[in-house]
């Protein structure tokens, strides 16, 4: 209890003042909407460019807004990206095409292209397109040059759709051209929303927090989840996880501590921090098996967060029991490293998903409820379960008073069965 109240204590006060202040003390004339991330992906590693292509990434909002702008990303690029054409519409009822009347062109300082160079990202300048929450967004890219390997997000749990022929093909509102499909993002990082929002938290993890295990294309991962709780307090909900991601060293992408900045502190209107991560350090090669490892970098996490005046909320490293890596000597580093996240004092609060998901019948495992079969990640139901224990850490037991304070083609693609 004593650590919910502390993330309320340091949460509440950066919420705006707007939502806090009584009706008569609101000011005359208030100042614009702020910009808050309202969907994010974390770059994972690079694939071979598609040079000619139009990739239309659908992407999934947490809140609304009345402008968007899109992070674009050539974080692990080796060559300049030439960005030759990218828009943004509200999608349809399913496949490619785009809600009619909804399809904008994003620019970049007023240009309709930009050049990114290696290692960076780009932000699009606003682009007025009213959003609601919960909305599917198509954020489609178009790169006419061989501009090295593609910055991607690989475990996308969502369908997107590739043009093979892109020029000309971005501003489409139909979606025949889009002709393949692919499970993965291309570029696209994040989606800022401008508009009332109170802020957004920031997911930060691994597979678990990817999604790995939830249906696909049903919006079923853990952080999805949390944003549909959160939305009544005008909360968004930043999704960087990773899949294979590691909190010591590299792993599949850079590791924790290399992109917390990138993937987590620097997103437009971050709050809060959710740390989800370790579990592949355990089981990983080679496995890290010193629990004063973790710790360390826990608090290495937590300090510069608290640097810029966002608080962290502890996650619990869950079972793994029956899947092929885990061994004993595992088993015993996990529980030393839970009892640091709920004892060590690293953390504003702790969410403790090991509790919420673990067997009683055998702690080392998921519950057979929660399991998609690996023993490993989590099904819908599991996912359900991490977001309630990470909202109650968040929000607290006191509910209703919270509420009232903060009311390449052949890698990958595939042809899909319609083209809309």
């Amino acid at each position: 209890m004593a650590k919910v109240v502390r993330l309320l204590a340091v949460l509440l006060p950066l919420l705006p003042a707007a939502l806090m202040a009584p009706a008569a003390a609101q000011p005359a004339q208030p100042a614009p909407p702020s910009w808050t991330g309202s969907w994010e992906t974390a770059p994972s590693g690079t694939t071979a460019a598609l040079p000619g292509a139009a990739f239309r990434n659908v992407v999934h909002l947490s809140i609304g807004g009345t402008a968007v702008r899109v992070r674009l990303s050539n974080r692990l690029g080796t060559r300049p990206l030439r960005l030759g054409a990218v828009t943004v519409a509200l999608r349809g009822a399913a496949g490619p095409a785009a809600l009619p009347g909804t399809l904008r062109t994003a620019t970049f300082h007023g240009a309709p292209e930009v050049t990114v160079p290696p290692g960076a990202d780009t932000v699009s300048d606003a682009v007025p397109l009213p959003v609601p929450p919960a909305a599917d967004l198509l954020v489609t890219v178009y790169t006419p040059d061989d501009s090295g390997p593609a910055t991607y997000h690989r475990t996308a749990l969502q369908t997107s759709y590739l043009a093979p022929a892109g020029a000309g093909r971005a501003a489409d509102e139909d979606g025949t051209a889009y002709t393949l499909t692919t499970s993965r993002w291309y570029y696209v990082t994040g989606v800022d929303v401008r508009g009332p929002a109170a802020g957004s938290v920031v997911a930060f993890g691994d597979s678990l927090t990817d999604g790995n295990g939830s249906t696909p294309d049903t919006n079923r991962r853990w952080p999805d989840r949390l944003a549909q709780r959160l939305r009544g307090h005008r909360l968004g909900v930043l999704n960087a996880g990773i899949a294979g991601n590691r909190l010591l060293r590299d792993g599949t992408g850079p590791s924790a501590l290399a992109r917390l900045d990138a993937d987590a502190l620097d997103r437009a209107g971050a709050q809060a921090l959710i740390v989800f991560e370790g579990i592949n350090d355990i089981k990983g090669t080679p496995q890290a098996y010193d629990p004063a490892a973790y710790a360390d970098a826990y608090r290495t996490l937590v300090a510069r967060a608290h640097a810029r005046g966002i608080p962290v909320v502890g996650v619990t490293l869950t079972p793994y029991g029956g899947y092929p890596a885990w061994t004993p000597a595992g088993e015993e580093v996990r529980l030393r490293v839970n009892a640091f996240i709920r004892t060590g004092g690293a953390f504003d609060a702790v969410a403790d998903a090991d509790a919420a998901v673990r067997d009683p019948a055998d702690p080392t495992r998921i519950l057979p409820a929660y399991d998609p079969g690996d023993h490993l990640h989590f099904n819908d139901a599991g996912m359900a379960a991490v977001a309630d224990t990470v909202h109650h850490a968040l929000i607290g037991p006191h509910h209703s008073a919270a509420v009232a304070v903060a009311p390449h083609l052949s890698d990958g693609f595939t042809t899909p069965k319609t083209t809309g």
